[in-house]
């Protein structure tokens, strides 16, 4: 799996996701709050499996 989840788009995800994590364990959103697991696994792990179908990379390209 090669990166493709930028800086600013980890941080955004993270955030999201333990957002949306965190009131579904309060219940004030139900059930689909469980849907933040997607947007903070693909943040801790910088790698978005739809990014990669859509040809779409938020990495900063290193110069060689």
């Amino acid at each position: 799996m090669k990166s493709n989840v930028g800086a600013v788009d980890k941080i955004l995800r993270i955030v999201v996701g333990a957002v949306l994590i965190g009131l579904a364990l309060t219940g004030t959103i139900g059930v689909w709050g469980w849907i933040g697991v997607l947007p903070l696994a693909t943040g801790l792990f910088n790698f978005c499996p739809a990014y990669q179908l859509l040809g779409i990379n938020t990495c900063k390209l290193s110069k060689k």
